[in-house]
């Protein structure tokens, strides 16, 4: 089947670059595909094409690699995050869809630096900390989640100083990641996100491509230094916030 798309072969290919690139770093961490490729994609497409495009290739990452250890989940965690979760989706999809696209891209570019400076410079011991940061996270994330799809580093920021028990953290993390893509995807589709041209068209021809980086992420990560491929994520989300501001701005 040949998909007809009306892009110029420059945006085609650069998202197809982008793409492979933020899935590779995905099968590497299990972590940073949204927040690598939205930043990069919108100085091609418009944001409002991007974010629900960006959410049919995690939720098929998802599928692929599956919720593992289930039975591991901090039920407890999930019950105190959803609700204030879906709030702020509920907040970040309405300036999605009405905001100006500029203010937004200047935001995510200042959170994108504002995260890898925070991984960078404080490498200290984490202490637990209370459940009242549920709610104030939450909505936050959900925030980010709906307008760029990269609330998961401030999901993590709660669950890590709560959860001391990695395999607890990445079953609640990975479950909860793929409950509010589904409950984005529900969102998205009831504003109308899916009926502008081409999103869906070119989200199915760049299908392969998230399969292909996966693949090769999960081949790397046997053979690649894992403190060298984070440091490789961290100047990634540098440049590509610095260059969502300085082109913004």
């Amino acid at each position: 089947m040949v998909i007809d798309l009306p892009f110029p072969w420059v945006t085609l290919l650069s998202a197809t670059l982008i793409i492979a690139l933020a899935y590779t770093i995905y099968g590497l961490t299990g972590f940073g595909s949204s927040i690598t490729a939205v930043p990069l994609l919108t100085h091609f497409l418009p944001l409002r094409s991007v974010v629900p495009m960006m959410l049919i290739f995690d939720l098929g990452a998802g599928i692929v690699l599956g919720l593992r250890n289930r039975s591991a989940v901090a039920r407890d965690e999930l019950l105190r995050i959803i609700p204030f979760m879906v709030a702020g989706m509920l907040v970040g999809v309405t300036l999605l869809v009405r905001a100006p696209q500029r203010p937004l891209l200047v935001t995510l570019g200042c959170f994108i630096l504002a995260y890898a400076a925070w991984n960078l410079a404080f490498r200290a011991p984490q202490r637990s900390i209370s459940v009242a940061w549920a709610a104030p996270l939450a909505l936050l994330g959900g925030l980010f989640t709906a307008l760029f799809g990269t609330g998961g580093p401030i999901y993590v920021a709660y669950l890590a100083r709560r959860l001391p028990d990695v395999r607890a953290l990445r079953a609640t993390i990975s479950t909860l990641i793929f409950f509010s893509g589904l409950a984005r995807l529900v969102l998205f589709t009831s504003v109308g996100l899916y009926k502008q041209p081409h999103v869906l068209q070119l989200a199915l021809a760049l299908l392969p491509v998230v399969m292909g980086g996966l693949y090769l992420g999960s081949h790397l990560s046997r053979k690649l230094p894992a403190h060298r491929i984070v440091q490789a994520v961290w100047g990634i989300l540098i440049a590509g916030g610095t260059s969502l501001i300085w082109h913004n701005l």
